[in-house]
């Protein structure tokens, strides 16, 4: 029998799984704030029109080839939604696919690099604002690869039995730590600016049940990997430290937070001198899936990628075409260049968008692919389109 968390009225739905219980995608929903940005129109928002910044900006923007973004900031650079808000709604998005309520939910899994506040939890904070019905909540913290993390511990209490449904959204405003107040009368170099003309906010999230859609195809999550390679690896994305490594004495609590910020601690910085051995890194994970026989290489359909420039999809497509010489690189999908680099929000965005196109056939294979480079991990998930339940005879 299924169990359930939580008083009996809170979960009056029993249902019975079989010995291969899964858990599959079955609600698709992103949210991106205002309307798209290009490149030009950067500098209104985040501030920075002097001729050095632009210089590097033009250096980023040619090199990360991100052509238009969102911001949830008005047209002064002021903030216009809270990070919270963007999760509510890309939320309220995938359950409105799925077409059920928030109080149908009992697990709600967030993500995000930055919350709005220090203390509750993120996922707190989201529950609050989203409502629903009691459910279990995680805060996945991280960069990139925490909304794959969140994805793998819903889908863990999906399989458990502990749940028969869980939403999982991945959520980042950036810009407001982007903008020029937070770099004025301080040494900003390119560890700083590549992060801040690179990144922009957005919302993404899924709806995970034990069974398949009752009436359209759905994404079967086959597996998840995730793996830190932090203990070969120093700090290459970092925010409310000194220097590069913390230390004690030099982290953002422990002076004056006028000090943190004269001392530039709360700027997103980047040793970009690390990235082309990110992307090694992250090569050598994907290879060792396939040589362990996690990913069949000739029957893999589709590949989601999150990348923060297609600099980074150069280097995967070399890597990979030294293993697949026959890489069809047009079944590699990425929405990069037209909805920005949004964090741990990017792989369910692009989720969202190669599904809602039509990408994806019944019986096709999907892999997502998640590189973060905080202290480089790196994250993976195999997904398969099967059909309707009603066609499957699965339980209800």
């Amino acid at each position: 029998m299924h169990r359930c968390q939580g008083v009996a009225a809170a979960c009056p739905t029993v249902v019975t799984m079989g010995s291969t219980a899964t858990a599959y995608l079955t609600g698709f929903g992103r949210y991106l704030p205002g309307d798209p940005v290009d490149n030009d129109g950067i500098a209104a928002r985040l501030g920075g029109d002097d001729p050095v910044t632009e210089r590097i900006r033009r250096r980023v923007l040619d090199a990360n080839g991100i052509r238009q973004r969102h911001y949830a900031l008005d047209e002064h650079g002021e903030p216009t939604e809270l990070n919270e808000e963007l999760a509510v709604k890309a939320l309220r998005a995938a359950l409105d696919d799925r077409g059920i309520d928030a109080a149908d939910l009992r697990m709600l899994a967030c993500a995000t690099t930055m919350g709005d506040v220090l203390v509750p939890g993120f996922a707190s904070m989201v529950h609050g604002r989203l409502g629903g019905g009691p459910m279990q909540l995680l805060s996945a913290g991280g960069v990139c690869a925490s909304s794959l993390a969140a994805l793998d511990a819903a889908a863990s209490k999906i399989r458990l039995g502990d749940h028969p449904r869980a939403a999982v959204v991945g959520s980042e405003l950036a810009s407001r730590s982007l903008r020029q107040r937070r770099f004025d009368g301080i040494r900003a170099g390119m560890d700083s600016h590549f992060l801040r003309w690179m990144l922009s906010d957005g919302a993404g999230a899924v709806i995970l049940e034990f069974q398949p859609h009752p009436s359209r195809p759905s994404l079967r999550l086959d597996w998840v990997r995730h793996v830190s390679l932090a203990h070969e690896h120093d700090v290459c994305m970092r925010s409310g430290m000194a220097g590069a490594e913390p230390s004690v004495g030099h982290t953002w609590q422990d002076v004056e937070i006028a000090d943190a910020e004269a001392a530039g601690m709360f700027v997103l910085r980047q040793d970009v001198s690390m990235l082309d051995e990110l992307a090694e890194a992250g090569l050598r994970q994907f290879e060792e899936l396939v040589d362990i026989g996690l990913v069949d290489v000739t029957n893999l359909d589709h590949v989601v990628c999150h990348y923060s420039t297609n600099v980074f999809r150069d280097l995967a497509f070399d890597g990979l075409r030294r293993r697949i010489p026959t890489l069809d690189t047009d079944r590699w999908f990425s929405n990069l260049e037209t909805r920005g680099n949004t964090g741990s929000a990017s792989i369910f965005i692009a989720l969202e968008e190669a599904w809602r196109t039509g990408r994806f056939a019944p019986g096709e294979t999907v892999l997502l692919a998640v590189p973060e480079s905080g202290r480089f991990s790196f994250a993976f998930a195999h997904l398969t389109v099967v059909a309707p339940s009603d066609q499957q005879g699965a339980p209800t």
